[in-house]
This record gives structure tokens, C-alpha cells and sequence, in this order.
């Protein structure tokens, strides 16, 4: 599967990209050289957690350059008055009786404690392009989906760190 991201979500994986290699790389392969100069390396405790931090960033830059290869560039095309992408929105859902906000990210920026939502997922695909007064119908599987109303669209401010998987 081919992630969707913005033009913007590479330049921030480029920038840590670069962060990683020119700052992070250095500091650690300094911490891995102090523990190995503390002796015998089976028993090192430094020494393998210096090169497990090592290989960690490592594993992330590789993770970074993989993504930005593999993806697809996305543009938002909404009007300011639509769902799109980088909106915050205002959802009544009918079932609950309740408001919630919900800001529509791309897959790299989801997390669903802050109610950041992939437009890939059935709720972002349901309001792609909906308007404020808008009842949708959110289709989750063949035997259940619900009906939400669009109540307020915000921009959203997409300056957050891309998420570590």
C-alpha cells in the first residue's frame, strides 16, 4: 500500500531525515565508543544499550527514506467551507447524541488520542468534500455504519512531529 502524504509531511520527514544522520548519528556513536572503553563487552550493560540506540535511529532514518520512496503526493482540493484534508471538524453523531472534533491528517499524522483521523480511514472518506449542515452516512463494514452531521470546519495546523512507528 502506497501511504498518501503531503508535500509538506516529506519536507518534515526530510528535515529529521537530516537531524538524524548530522546530529543524532554523531551523539550516539560517542556514547557506543564511551561504553566500549568501560571494558569487557559481554557484560556491558552501556555498551548494548548505546548500540541498541544506535541501531534504533538507524532503523528510523531507513524507515523515513522508505516512506517518502513509497508514497503518493497528495494535495487537499477542498474549498475552506468542505471536509478535506488538514481540516478540523465539528461532528455531531446522531447515535450519541454528542459532539466531537476530529481533524482529517494523513496516515503519517494519525493518532488517535488527539482525534487526528487518516482520510483513508471510513470516516475521512465518508466527509471528503462535505459541507458545514451536511448528514453524512459513514459506511464501517456491510452490516453496521451511522449518520453524522457536519457542524464547524477549522483549518488545522499540521506543524506536529511524523509519528514514530
Amino acid at each position: 500500500m502506497r501511504h498518501q502524504l503531503t508535500q509538506r509531511d516529506i519536507e518534515k520527514m526530510k528535515e529529521e531525515i537530516e537531524y538524524r544522520k548530522v546530529v543524532v548519528r554523531k551523539e550516539l556513536l560517542e556514547h557506543v565508543k564511551e561504553a566500549r572503553a568501560h571494558g569487557d563487552l559481554s557484560e556491558n550493560f552501556e555498551y548494548h544499550a548505546a548500540k541498541k540506540e544506535k541501531n534504533r535511529n538507524e532503523s528510523r532514518i531507513r524507515y523515513l527514506e522508505r516512506m517518502i520512496r513509497t508514497s503518493e503526493v497528495v494535495t487537499d482540493h477542498a474549498d475552506s467551507d468542505q471536509v478535506g484534508l488538514n481540516k478540523t471538524v465539528t461532528l455531531y453523531f446522531e447515535e450519541e447524541e454528542e459532539e466531537e472534533v476530529f481533524s482529517f491528517v494523513t496516515t503519517v499524522l494519525v493518532d488517535s488520542m488527539k482525534n487526528r483521523v487518516s482520510i483513508e480511514s471510513p470516516l475521512g472518506k465518508a466527509l471528503m468534500g462535505h459541507r458545514i449542515g451536511e448528514r453524512v452516512f459513514v459506511n464501517v463494514n456491510p452490516q453496521y455504519g451511522y449518520y453524522v452531521e457536519i457542524k464547524n470546519i477549522e483549518p488545522f495546523d499540521d506543524d506536529m512531529p511524523i509519528n514514530e512507528f
